[in-house]
């Protein structure tokens, strides 16, 4: 059934350079990879992915789980035009895009997951904590986030990963985040985090962490330090 779904989405696209991008994204994510990340989401609610790009994996999760309504945004408008496009075409009514940047976004309120794969380290440094806190806010209690992001460490692994950074896009931002450091900034801001490595064919510093908002010891929002 995945790879059915898989191979539903991709034949929507129209652009033959966009059919071979997706084609790598998920020869990079491989399917366990999609449902490990899925796990982690509920099976109904709202779900915001930030930084969806063509709607590559919103179009996947809305698919497998058609009880989740979810939101996706990215900075692209032609990335946008495309993922509404492929909704469209494989008859989607649980996924919508907007254009957007997620450093200026307000986020929807009492949302029941979020997810961002692939997007903290092209963000500015400085934006990443105002962000998470954000999403923190954003999400109901016991909700969570999930982030897939690179290591810096190995040291090749890193220096693969820039290279296909860049080969993708020359000007791209790329600031990669220590799995500790990040971790670090996730628990500051109220998460309660778990992490591992998710191990790969290529060399990729795979890192998936899952953050679960809990409940604050009195009724504060939260705000960034």
């Amino acid at each position: 059934m995945s790879q059915h779904d898989v191979n539903e989405i991709i034949s929507i696209y129209q652009e033959a350079i966009i059919k071979a991008y997706c084609w790598g994204r998920f020869k990079i994510m491989h399917l366990r990879f999609l449902d490990e990340i899925g796990q982690y989401l509920p099976r109904a609610g709202r779900v915001l992915d930030i930084g969806c790009g063509f709607g590559l994996f919103s179009l996947y999760y809305a698919r497998r789980h058609p009880h989740l309504q979810i939101y996706g945004i990215d900075i692209n408008a032609n990335r946008i035009h495309i993922a509404q496009k492929a909704a469209q075409g494989l008859s989607l009514s649980n996924v919508t895009y907007e254009v957007a940047n997620a450093i200026t976004y307000k986020l929807p309120a009492a949302l029941d997951g979020i997810y961002m794969l692939d997007i903290i380290h092209h963000m500015p440094r400085n934006a990443v904590p105002q962000l998470l806190t954000c999403i923190y806010n954003a999400l109901r209690e016991n909700s969570r986030l999930v982030i897939k992001d690179v290591d810096t460490k190995p040291h090749y692994k890193r220096y693969f990963t820039y290279f296909l950074d860049k080969l993708i896009d020359l000007k791209s931002e790329v600031n990669y985040w220590e799995a500790h450091e990040l971790q670090a900034l996730l628990r500051k801001t109220g998460f309660e985090v778990f992490s591992h490595s998710m191990v790969d064919v290529l060399p990729y510093p795979h890192v998936l962490y899952i953050c679960q908002k809990v409940r604050l010891n009195s009724n504060v929002t939260r705000t960034a330090s």
